[in-house]
């Protein structure tokens, strides 16, 4: 795997070492479920990994102060809420001009059956992207709790990431795909329709631009958000779209919508953080 499950390592040192432990990690984790099934409710892609890092980091301080966690590598992880979909828009800005330049004399029709089957292509690289990226932050909670349950003398533990079991990886790569099979349809609506309409072209431009974002950002061991990635894509694809309707041709990105999912971007690390403070406060009565 590039990187060496790198990403993973980067989310389990978000709280340092000694001050983890197994009431902590339950705390965030259900913090993190429950964001997450409101955001996908409201049809509002959200991202998981900020999601997974906010409830970890909130659980901690609330259990120890703000000497438990990494300040660093999670002020590192949220400067991504930005760039990540900056670097995604900027490239798919880049890749559709360049596509639109090479295509300017193909025919509309043959172009759109030959981007419709380069759609699998694409779907397949940023999907591989995604499972990459998504997975190890999981993977990184999972190892955390292996940590500390190797230091309270329980069964299973491991000293370290690089000891993690191959059934953990395993484990992460299939419960991402049976999530992403079994649907979320609110979310590939306002992906697919509701920022700017997105046909086959555009379709295949914004997946490889995802992609490619995914695959820099795992090389540098960063976790950053798949939804975030995509949806800066997307808004790349936008802005070429009546060059002539206003500044870069944003008037085709639809703003409302957009300002909405970056202020949930926004609030997801706080509110992770403190839905995981009182949940641990719950938990460390029992």
């Amino acid at each position: 795997v590039i990187g060496g499950f790198g990403i993973a390592n980067t989310v389990s040192k978000t709280v340092m070492e000694p001050y983890i432990t197994l009431p902590i990690i339950l705390a965030g984790v259900i913090a993190a479920i429950a964001w997450n099934l409101f955001t996908w409710w409201k049809g509002i892609p959200s991202s998981s990994s900020h999601t997974l890092i906010g409830g970890f980091a909130g659980a901690a301080i609330m259990a120890h102060g703000f000497e438990a966690i990494q300040l660093s590598i999670i002020l590192k992880i949220a400067a991504f809420i930005f760039l990540a979909p900056l670097i995604g828009m900027v490239v798919a800005f880049g890749f559709t001009l360049l596509v639109l330049y090479i295509c300017r004399r193909a025919h509309p029709h043959t172009a759109e059956v030959w981007f419709k089957k380069l759609q699998l292509v694409s779907s397949a690289l940023f999907s591989i992207g995604h499972g990459l990226n998504d997975s190890q932050k999981v993977m990184g909670i999972i190892a955390a709790a292996m940590v500390a349950g190797q230091s309270e003398g329980l069964g299973m533990g491991i000293n370290s990431i690089d000891d993690l079991p191959d059934w953990v990886a395993f484990s992460c790569f299939t419960a991402i795909s049976l999530g992403t099979m079994s649907g979320g349809w609110k979310i590939v609506k306002t992906m697919g329709t509701k920022i700017t309409k997105v046909t086959p072209l555009e379709g295949v431009i914004a997946e490889t631009a995802g992609a490619f974002t995914l695959y820099l950002t795992e090389y540098l061991k960063i976790p950053v958000s798949t939804t975030h990635t995509i949806t800066g894509a997307i808004i790349g694809v936008g802005a070429t779209k009546r060059l002539w309707g206003g500044w870069w041709g944003l008037s085709a990105v639809r703003w409302g919508v957009t300002k909405s999912l970056m202020t949930a971007w926004v609030l997801t690390i706080p509110v992770s953080a403190l839905l995981a403070a009182g949940i641990y406060c719950i938990v460390s009565l029992f």
